[in-house]
Parts: C-alpha cells; sequence; structure tokens
C-alpha cells in the first residue's frame, strides 16, 4: 500500500480523497494555487504545496509543478479525482515514468476512451451496444450525405475529443447537415484542439443512463449497478440517482453483465463509468469515463462500498475485496449538485460565504468543501458541494431530500438551492418521468 498520495486536485474532489485515505493510513499532499490557500482540503492534508498563481494553466494543469511537489513531498502515487487532468494521458505517463503510481486506468486506456471515434469502435468490439452512425470520422460533405442517408435524420454531429456538450451539433434535416458539421468542427477545434467530428442518430427522449465498473490487475471486474443523469441543464449533469427509476431488475443485470464482460475483455484497471442512452427498452454506448464520476457517491449509498478506497486499493496491486456475488443493492439514492450559481439565470456568484449550515440525519451526506467564512474563488468550476440522501426506496428518498434542502443554508453567495427545491415538488420529477431535454423545457417554461 502508498505510504503518502498527492492529490492533484481541489474542492470537495481533494477533500473526499484525502478522507479515503486517512481511513486506510495512508498520508496525504495537498497542491493549490494561491487562491485556493484557506481551502479545506489544504488545511486539513498531512502537508501540502503552492503549485501556482490562480489560472488552472498555472496551478492544477501546471505539470512540472505538480511534478516538483511530488518530487519534495517523497509522494509515492498521485491521484487526479476528477477534471483537469484526470484523463490525461500523457500526465499518467510522465508520473509512471518516475515511478510513481498514477491513480487510474493506463495512459493506452486514457488516451482509446477519450477519443470518442475509437472508444466506440473499442465497445462495438467487446459487445457493447452504440448508437447506429459513422463508423469514424467525417472527412467529406459526401461521406456525410452518405451516412445521413443510411442512419437518417435527425443526426447528431459530435466531436471526436468532445465533451460537456462542446462541438456537438444537431442536424435536424439534409439542410442542416454540412452547417451543423462545419460549426462542430469549429467549436471542437477551439475546445479541445481537435477538429474531428462525426455523425450519430439523434435520439428524440432518451434517458441517460450510466454503469459504474470496477477492476483490478488479477483479472477480476464487477459492475456496481446503474445511475440516472437525464436530468440536465446543457448537457451538463445537475441531478443523479440510483437506481435508475424506469429499468426492471432483468435488464439491470444483463446491461450490467455486458458491461463487465466488456471491461474485462479490453483489460481495463480501476473504476470506470460507460454512459449510455436509454430510449425504449435499448441501450446506446455514448461514451466512457476512465475516472472517478462527480455523481459516485450514490453509487457508494445503495452498495455500501467506498469507490475511493477500493480504487486506491487496485491502483496498489491488490485484489477486489468482493465479488460480483457480495455486491447488493439497497433502497435508493440522490445526488443534487449545488452550484455558487444564480438559480435561474446561472451566472457564477463566487464571493464570501457569510453563513454555513449542512443537513444532518439518517441517509444525509453532503460532500463538500464549503466552511463559513470561506471565500469562493472566481476562477473554477463553480460546484459548492453534492447533498446525497439515501431512503428505503425512491419515495422515501425524494422526501429526505425535499427536507435536507429546507435544512441547508449558505448565505453570502447565490446558488443553485432554490431550484432543487423547486424541482423536488414537480411532478414529473417525483414519478420519474422526464429524459434529457426535461430540464431544458422545463427550465424555459419557468421563464
Amino acid at each position: 500500500m502508498f505510504n503518502k498520495v498527492l492529490i492533484a486536485n481541489r474542492g470537495e474532489i481533494a477533500l473526499r480523497i484525502h478522507r479515503a485515505c486517512q481511513e486506510i493510513g495512508i498520508q496525504t499532499v495537498a497542491v493549490h494555487s494561491t487562491a485556493d490557500r484557506d481551502a479545506k482540503h489544504v488545511l486539513i492534508a498531512d502537508e501540502s504545496v503552492c503549485i501556482g498563481p490562480p489560472p488552472p494553466a498555472q496551478s492544477y494543469l501546471n505539470v512540472p509543478a505538480i511534478m516538483a511537489a511530488v518530487e519534495i513531498t517523497g509522494a509515492d502515487a498521485v491521484h487526479p479525482g476528477y477534471g483537469f487532468l484526470s484523463e490525461n494521458a500523457r500526465f499518467a505517463e510522465i508520473v509512471n515514468s518516475h515511478d510513481i503510481t498514477f491513480i487510474g486506468p493506463t495512459a493506452e486506456h486514457i488516451r482509446l476512451m477519450g477519443d470518442k471515434i475509437t472508444a466506440k469502435q473499442a465497445v462495438m468490439d467487446a459487445g457493447i451496444p452504440v448508437v447506429p452512425g459513422s463508423k469514424g470520422e467525417i472527412t467529406s460533405d459526401s461521406q456525410a450525405k452518405q451516412v445521413a442517408e443510411e442512419v437518417g435524420y435527425p443526426l447528431l454531429v459530435k466531436a471526436a475529443s468532445g465533451g460537456g456538450g462542446r462541438g456537438m451539433k444537431l442536424a435536424a434535416t439534409a439542410d442542416d447537415l454540412l452547417e451543423a458539421i462545419s460549426t462542430a468542427r469549429t467549436e471542437a477545434l477551439a475546445a479541445f484542439g481537435d477538429g474531428s467530428v462525426y455523425l450519430e442518430r439523434y435520439l428524440e427522449l432518451p434517458r441517460h443512463v450510466e454503469v459504474q465498473v470496477l477492476a483490478d490487475s488479477h483479472g477480476n471486474v464487477v459492475h456496481l449497478g446503474e445511475r440516472d443523469c437525464s436530468l440536465q441543464r446543457r448537457n451538463q449533469k445537475i441531478l443523479e440517482e440510483a437506481p435508475c427509476p424506469v429499468l426492471t431488475e432483468e435488464e439491470r443485470q444483463e446491461i450490467g453483465g455486458i458491461v463487465a464482460k466488456a471491461i474485462s475483455k479490453i483489460g481495463y484497471l480501476g473504476v470506470g463509468t460507460i454512459e449510455f442512452l436509454y430510449e425504449n427498452g435499448e441501450f446506446f454506448f455514448i461514451e466512457m469515463n476512465t475516472r472517478l464520476q462527480v455523481e459516485h457517491p450514490v453509487t457508494e449509498a445503495i452498495t455500501g462500498i467506498d469507490l475511493v478506497r477500493e480504487q486506491i486499493r487496485v491502483a496498489a496491486g491488490e485484489k477486489l475485496s468482493f465479488t460480483q456475488d457480495d455486491i447488493k443493492f439497497r433502497g435508493h439514492a440522490i445526488e443534487c449538485r449545488i452550484n455558487a450559481e444564480h438559480p435561474r439565470t446561472f451566472v457564477p456568484s463566487p464571493g464570501k460565504v457569510r453563513e454555513f449550515h449542512a443537513p444532518g440525519g439518517l441517509g444525509v451526506r453532503l460532500d463538500s468543501a464549503v466552511y463559513a467564512g470561506y471565500s469562493i474563488p472566481p476562477f473554477y468550476d463553480s460546484l459548492i458541494g453534492k447533498l446525497i440522501v439515501h431512503g428505503a426506496n425512491r419515495e422515501e428518498a425524494l422526501m429526505r431530500l425535499k427536507r435536507s434542502l429546507d435544512e441547508m443554508v449558505i448565505a453570502g453567495i447565490e446558488t443553485t438551492l432554490p431550484l432543487f427545491r423547486d424541482l423536488v415538488g414537480d411532478p414529473d420529477v417525483i414519478s420519474g418521468d422526464y429524459h434529457i431535454h426535461w430540464l431544458q423545457h422545463w427550465l424555459e417554461e419557468k421563464k
């Protein structure tokens, strides 16, 4: 097992990793920008190192500075969390080349799944169902038109290196196709430095369902059920739950088994998530995230398994401490991503937190690095906390979530708490009858 882990991240996820390390006797190193010198994970870590000024490119994405921090502190492993360098294959290679363990999959798998075209082909070969579309990158107008004729409209133009909805455009008819491709290429090139795009059939009202997997270096692979992440704004998840309200137990075991078998076939290591669009009883692969997900706590709640702890253990070469038959799904869990944003305009709201009160009680968890007197900096993602509730069933979880949202107090800045208080009272949310476009329509109606 590792002696000291450097946490190459910030905020609530850095705090989450620190806590997991502490519980298995591992010391931690927090790296931080000058803007984060008073951050909670910095204050409670065993050691801390300043790696640069506030802009991420000069701090949390500054690989030489991070590697210098590894060297001076004697850390023997690096945990990247999510975001920043967590899916950067070159960073993983650099870490490993210094005889330091990167707590994550191999650089090869990060690179493979980071390109949506190669990822799609890899999972197809491994037996995972995919959305009908082009077999690779669209390189000409004639090729695009031919694919469109074969697949049919509407079509979605997607960036090969995309994420978060960037480089994604809808072509509803043949008249829209070429302009959508051109716009997506331009946007993808600006955002990711890669203008490659491909085409997929556009599903009208799908749900976003993802399967959590975990694999060790001894050939053991398990799935930990699925999460429903359909409540999204501009392709960004805001509320997640497990299990999915509309899946049957047979569907759950079938797709979980397919995914676990595929992950075993490609020789994957660590935690990972296969994301699907689900419509009319069918699953269609959209991407694989080769890292810990923001929404991992809902899976932990229904399985009782500490995913971060297991992630660290398998990175250290240990076997999984359980088998597929040991995993039991209990109750229902829901997570709200609370952002420092105006609840209607979603304009970021950095500033000083004057008052902070966390909800409590049975089945309530808050992953947050916020405290009273803390000043939220304007340089980073606006996520400031994740409220997770667990109940014996979905109805109990929703009532617990409603109560917890009413209890929670964050004063001094705008937050999205009022948005969630409205959502938990909506009949469609209560019944679980929603899809990936539902929230955007709901927000437009509320204007």
